[in-house]
């Protein structure tokens, strides 16, 4: 949408004018002979009916084309005014300006995560993203009652390529798919990979035969809501306080408390690295080339190039941690 677009329907009706200035100025001269002054002088006081008086006195023919002249004006008057009655009293231009506003906005963002749904468990995921300030755009089909404020959200179907581009998938860094419908997340899911190669997909899966369709599709990590629900209620009778802390750690990530992994590029001793003392940084685990996790890791574990370091830390010891591990 451009600037244009949005303000067509206020200039319109200016053309329409423009054109009738132009259609009376020529009847003038054709009809009366007037000269050209003469003739758009006598087209604007018609049409803006101030009634001045006739510049000479008009034939049959003239008054003829002078009634028409005026009907015309008042009717495209009338029109004009209802136009702009419907854009600002009905909202319609505020929305087409907020959707401008939108379209501007996600143009220039990147780096950031596509929310596809935005039920339960995509309500969920945005509140996350929230609150560690990372930005998002959702893509929600139908329209959404009370909405966060300041969320941006694009009323459109996510299985069609050009609402992901809206979106910016190209740009982005990562996409939740939180659709309830399997069918349509395996499609989102392909379509995903194909438009952006590189992006991490985290999707939904409501039956267990999807899981692995999904992964096949291009998804970087399936989850069963249903699933990590009731394991998260077991854990609770059986560890709750260490399940309250996971869950409290795994959902916060700011200057002040974070997780994440940084790939290792050369071969490293742990226990030489001495990682803590430098840093501050606690290493929780290794993901290994082949996926796989290594869980606290002994000291004398010694990596190999391309696995990933799994650290906790605050933002300035993730910093310093990436600096000694080159």
């Amino acid at each position: 949408m451009n600037r244009w677009l949005l303000f067509k329907k206020f200039f319109s009706p200016l053309v329409y004018l423009g054109f009738l200035t132009l259609v009376g100025t020529f009847g003038y001269v054709i009809i009366e002979d007037y000269r050209w002054l003469d003739a758009l002088y006598m087209t604007i006081i018609t049409i803006s009916t101030v009634g001045y008086g006739e510049v000479n006195k008009l034939s049959d023919g003239g008054r003829l084309f002078t009634i028409l002249l005026i009907v015309s004006s008042v009717g495209l008057l009338a029109y004009y005014l209802t136009v702009v009655t419907r854009l600002l009293s009905d909202g319609e231009w505020s929305r087409e300006y907020q959707q401008y506003k939108q379209h501007n906005y996600l143009q220039k963002m990147e780096n950031h995560v596509v929310v596809c749904g935005y039920g339960r468990n995509g309500r969920q995921a945005c509140e996350i993203l929230r609150q560690n300030d990372v930005r998002f755009a959702v893509i929600e089909s139908s329209k959404v009652a009370a909405p966060h404020p300041g969320d941006v959200i694009i009323y459109a179907d996510a299985t069609r390529d050009e609402v992901l581009i809206e979106a910016g998938i190209l740009r982005a860094k990562a996409i939740i798919i939180s659709l309830p419908d399997d069918a349509a997340n395996l499609f989102i899911v392909l379509t995903a990979r194909q438009l952006n190669p590189s992006i991490v997909i985290i999707s939904r899966a409501s039956y267990d035969q999807s899981v692995n369709k999904l992964k096949i599709a291009g998804a970087s990590n399936v989850i069963m809501p249903d699933k990590l629900g009731g394991a998260h209620m077991a854990s609770l009778v059986l560890i709750p306080d260490v399940q309250e802390f996971i869950s409290l750690i795994s959902s916060q990530h700011n200057e002040k408390f974070q997780i994440t992994e940084i790939e290792i590029h050369k071969i490293i001793h742990l226990g030489q690295l001495n990682l803590w003392q430098e840093t501050g940084c606690t290493i929780l685990g290794v993901k290994l080339i082949n996926g796989k996790y290594h869980r606290n890791p002994e000291p004398a574990y010694i990596t190999t190039p391309g696995e990933g370091l799994l650290l906790m830390g605050s933002g300035q010891q993730i910093k310093a941690a990436v600096v000694l591990l080159g």
